[in-house]
């Protein structure tokens, strides 16, 4: 994170927040050497509501040059996946040109809410649709939702309400037909998709049962959901890695840590403990990311 968002951020907002305002990029190198992790594709989280529109679009401008010239200074070490500034729909399609034309990003981030918004609202159609045909990776990280802050005191929002609104948000794209009408971006929905392995039966059986909705999906729900992909930061316990292995094949998974919110070890050991195979992986730690980040094949 930059000086100038650490210091318009300073106040903590939840657990681990206080080491993200310490991270560097000699930090982040510093981990991946210790954890054997060639490259990092690093990205801003915040949920860009909590800016002023034009001190939002000063902020995602400087992040983003910010992430360039890391990727500049440590080749083949760092990718970058350019923030934009949603909601504000004419800041960010500004920002897409300006990242890929300009920067040279491998991806682009977003939340998986906008305060009190979901990605699935028709507002936002051209944001993707220029995505599209960009055929962009998005990276989609979960917020704070407005509906929910502070549900269940003195439970953090990162416990369970990080990992509910990953459903809303590919529930609302889902539903929507946002999915099907764009389908050149390759998602990608860290935390192993939130609750979705458990509920995507369910979700995709009342698509059934609403004419509208069924109609968006020629191909049904449970195409669209599992063209995804998922990182499996934080989601590494036998159960969670189970059921993510079941509902999507192994293409779609791939390594992540949460870092500097948790350190790499803490998704490298339970994966190495759940028992793939030297094959798969190979597959998530790196494999799976070449085919979405060609320019990092060795």
């Amino acid at each position: 994170m930059t000086p100038r968002y650490v210091a318009a951020r300073a106040a903590p907002t939840g657990p681990g927040y206080e080491d993200a305002l310490r991270w560097s990029p000699e930090a982040s190198l510093a981990q991946m050497d210790k954890g054997g992790i060639e490259t990092a594709i690093v990205s801003n989280p915040s949920l860009w509501t909590w800016f002023e529109r034009d001190e939002a679009r000063a902020l995602v401008r400087e992040n983003n040059d910010f992430a360039a010239v890391m990727c500049r200074d440590h080749p083949g070490r760092f990718g970058s996946f350019a923030a934009i500034p949603m909601p504000d729909v004419e800041g960010s399609l500004a920002e897409i040109d300006y990242a890929y034309d300009t920067l040279k990003a491998d991806g682009i981030s977003t939340t998986t809410n906008f305060g009190t918004q979901w990605p699935g609202d028709p507002a936002f159609d051209p944001v993707w649709a220029e995505l599209n045909r960009r055929k962009a990776v998005l990276f989609v990280h979960p917020q704070s939702v407005a509906c929910c802050h502070a549900l269940t005191p003195p439970v953090p929002d990162s416990t369970v309400e990080f990992m509910f609104d990953v459903t809303r948000c590919i529930t609302s794209l889902l539903y929507r037909g946002t999915l099907t009408r764009f389908p050149d971006i390759q998602y990608i929905f860290t935390h192993g998709g939130g609750t979705l392995p458990q509920l995507a039966e369910r979700i995709a059986r009342n698509v059934v049962n609403q004419k509208a909705v069924a109609e968006r999906l020629p191909h049904g729900a449970m195409h669209e959901l599992q063209k995804l992909h998922f990182d499996i930061a934080t989601t590494t316990s036998r159960p969670a890695l189970a059921g993510l292995r079941e509902f999507v094949p192994m293409t779609q998974l791939l390594y992540g840590t949460d870092y500097p919110f948790l350190p790499p070890p803490a998704t490298t050991a339970g994966m190495e403990a759940f028992g793939f195979t030297p094959e798969e992986r190979t597959a998530i730690n790196r494999g799976n990311a070449e085919r979405l980040f060609p320019r990092f094949r060795g």
